[in-house]
This record gives structure tokens, C-alpha cells and sequence, in this order.
């Protein structure tokens, strides 16, 4: 997901500017599951993420919830 992330530069601009960090601090950051974990929330956050990463990547929409599962606090992950 972080690959899709960062190929698209609206939408990372944006996961930048609300994560707070520099573009050079992602490829430091992707073995991170605590902010694997923020990448996902970030897509999750907008359908219209999700339904462009499931469309580039030939996944269904629902697969973000279940990576998000995975991460550190997908135990407790609630859309509402």
C-alpha cells in the first residue's frame, strides 16, 4: 500500500503533510509496522483511497481492512 502511496504525488503529499514527516524519511520508515499501520489508516480514511488502491492493484476494497487487521492496532479498528 505504501508503494501505491507514494506513486501517486496528491495523495502522498497529503499522508505527508498529515504524518508529519519528509519524503526521504519513507523508505526508512516501510519496515515500520507502526507506521505501516498510519499508511493504511491514512488510505482507509477517504473511500475514494481505497477504491483507487484496490483498483490499481487488482485487490477488492475490503483487502485494506484485512491488511489493516495485521498491523499494530487492527484488533481495534472501527470505521465509525
Amino acid at each position: 500500500m505504501l508503494a501505491w502511496l507514494a506513486g501517486d504525488e496528491e495523495v502522498i503529499g497529503a499522508f505527508l503533510a498529515a504524518a508529519g514527516i519528509a519524503p526521504d524519511a519513507l523508505a526508512a520508515r516501510a519496515g515500520d509496522p507502526a507506521f505501516l499501520a498510519a499508511v493504511v489508516d491514512f488510505v482507509l480514511s477517504e473511500d475514494a483511497h481505497v477504491l483507487a488502491w484496490a483498483k490499481a492493484t487488482g485487490r477488492r476494497p475490503e483487502t485494506a481492512l484485512q491488511i489493516r487487521a495485521g498491523l499494530p492496532g487492527g484488533d481495534s479498528w472501527h470505521w465509525t
